[in-house]
């Protein structure tokens, strides 16, 4: 009996060792897709001229490098026929230096890359100042975490949506959070932050938007699909979500990634 459970300890020790290895799947990979994160960006106060427009491919999930696509004539025109031209400053970023922001302005997208045209329209949108920041230690289902809330103004008479985004210690990418005024028009809103390791001292850097319906309805897409709820390996796989760019060469080969022009606030908060 000793020996027998002797064998069995081994057993699964090596069993238990063995089933930490790293694997790797043999994935379908897509052809490669155009990607243009054009996002227009004008913090308050601030000139607002110098815009940054971002162009890559897909690539593989094991892919270590994000593959930048150089060579393409990039610019934004407002409805005055105004033309600003984004140049290309390393691979992949173009860059403009005189662009002019104007709340309620409308302004025209256009991309030409590999001999296709992308276009897309957006109309600027405003945000408010944030008023005043709460915290409170007695949140989540523990009733210890801490969570954060920033508070704003709705802009009154129209409907609004936001944008909020949180850059934290707590992970290596921005997290966001689409706001509507749906049942608050006109009211005080708010956006908050919780996660079961946020400590004091720590710095949580926020920044709200203003946005359109269409870039809020997208949004709240990519949120559903890349929420940790939706992380069983069980899941359906999330499906391609489009955004507002156009290719007028060849409709069906469309780029992945959304033209927004927003006016942003931002502060740093230190938790208490």
């Amino acid at each position: 009996m000793k020996k027998l459970l002797s064998c069995i300890a081994i057993f699964n020790f090596f069993w238990l060792t063995s089933c930490e290895e790293v694997v790797e799947l043999d994935l379908n990979t897509a052809s490669p897709r155009l990607v243009i994160d054009a996002a227009i960006d004008w913090e308050k106060g601030t000139p607002g001229n110098e815009q940054i427009i971002r162009i890559h491919k897909t690539t593989g999930f094991y892919s270590s490098t994000i593959p930048a696509v150089s060579d393409a004539l990039v610019t934004v025109e407002n409805s005055a026929g105004i033309v600003f031209s984004f140049n290309e400053t390393a691979p992949g970023i173009y860059v403009c230096l005189d662009f002019i922001p104007i709340i309620n302005e409308s302004y025209l997208l256009k991309v030409v890359v590999e001999g296709e045209t992308y276009t897309a329209n957006e109309i600027m949108r405003a945000v408010p100042s944030i008023n005043r920041i709460e915290q409170t230690n007695e949140a989540g289902f523990s009733g210890s975490d801490i969570e954060i809330k920033f508070f704003f103004d709705d802009i009154p008479n129209q409907t609004n949506f936001y944008l909020g985004k949180y850059i934290t210690p707590l992970k290596s990418f921005p997290e966001f959070d689409a706001i509507e005024d749906r049942f608050f028009e006109n009211n005080e809103l708010f956006g908050y932050y919780s996660n079961p390791d946020l400590e004091s001292e720590m710095n949580i850097n926020f920044s709200l938007l203003g946005i359109s319906q269409n870039y809020f309805s997208y949004m709240r897409i990519l949120l559903g699909q890349t929420s940790e709820n939706n992380g069983s390996p069980f899941q359906t796989p999330p499906a391609t979500v489009r955004g507002n760019i156009v290719n007028q060469t060849n409709f069906n080969n469309f780029a992945l990634g959304f033209f927004r022009v927003s006016e942003k606030v931002t502060l740093d908060y230190i938790v208490q």
